[in-house]
């Protein structure tokens, strides 16, 4: 039986493995909410695996609002990186396997072309900035590792721009969206099954993997599939605007080259049209 842990429980990546959890034989789950397991207090992170023999710790953990990292860096390094460090001293020390997730955000959105694993990074804001520091961590304290780089995550659960929109347009507010970014939408259900993956595979294939769902998008194309395809929406005012002011700069392209991950892991890698059209299925019975 292999033990696991799984940090921000709480957080929507979080609460998409516990969905499929119950159904995986031969894997045990601990699922820690950040309530109970502040990856940033080090002493804390060390106590909580004492004889836990945990055999994987899956990294949900993390500080994701872009717009208030800029304001408020110390702590968005303080989880972003630190936290990251801490988990892996901790998973190197117990011979834990460490699955860390990390972002498209590392990247300036200046390549014409999808990104790779060995492209070079250079964060534009704060938010990618504190997960690049990370990544470093994990890559040079834990020797037994998988970062997973991913975009655009949205599901069922929490507070993501899926479920703003349509919060929005049931009530009945006009959206301007912008068409400046161009990424690709990554289902969480979708990341949780390939980490599910890594672990059942036992593969010992580690390093750096890059994984969202296939094909592109703006943000505009994504809120226009959102409101054309779910049941319960009734036409909404949506606006296609070039430019969106925000506090925090945002790659212009952050699509990932996923060949790797998909080759290594031997897993089919969904259209993010078809993969939204799964995650509304369930929005629309909640």
């Amino acid at each position: 039986m292999k033990k696991i842990l799984v940090t921000g429980a709480n957080g929507q990546l979080g609460r998409c493995i516990q969905d499929i959890a119950p159904s995986l034989e031969g894997l045990s789950f601990v699922f820690a909410t950040k309530q109970v397991f502040d990856i940033s207090d080090k002493q804390l992170v060390s106590d909580y695996f004492s004889n836990k023999n945990f055999d994987y710790c899956i990294n949900t953990a993390a500080y994701t609002n872009v717009e208030q990292a800029e304001k408020d860096a110390e702590n968005a390094f303080k989880i972003n990186a630190e936290g990251a460090k801490n988990l892996a001293e901790v998973c190197s020390a117990n011979h834990t396997t460490l699955i860390h997730i990390s972002t498209d955000y590392v990247f300036d959105g200046e390549k014409g072309k999808p990104y790779v694993e060995t492209d070079a990074t250079n964060p534009i804001n704060v938010y990618g900035a504190s997960k690049l520091k990370g990544e470093h961590y994990v890559q040079e304290l834990c020797p037994q590792h998988y970062i997973l780089r991913t975009s655009w995550l949205y599901s069922q659960y929490g507070h993501n721009f899926f479920n703003t929109i349509i919060k929005h347009a049931k009530a009945g507010n006009p959206l301007s969206v912008t068409t400046e970014q161009t990424g690709t939408p990554t289902n969480a259900n979708d990341l949780a099954f390939l980490i599910v993956e890594i672990v059942r595979k036992n593969l010992n294939t580690y390093g750096l993997f890059h994984f969202s769902n296939a094909g592109k998008a703006t943000w505009y194309d994504f809120a226009e599939e959102i409101l054309t395809k779910h049941s319960q929406l009734t036409t909404t005012n949506l606006v296609k605007t070039e430019h969106y002011p925000t506090f925090a700069s945002r790659p212009r392209n952050s699509v990932l080259d996923t060949g790797k991950v998909t080759k290594v892991f031997d897993i089919e890698n969904k259209d993010w049209k078809e993969s939204l059209q799964s995650v509304m299925s369930i929005s629309e019975t909640m």
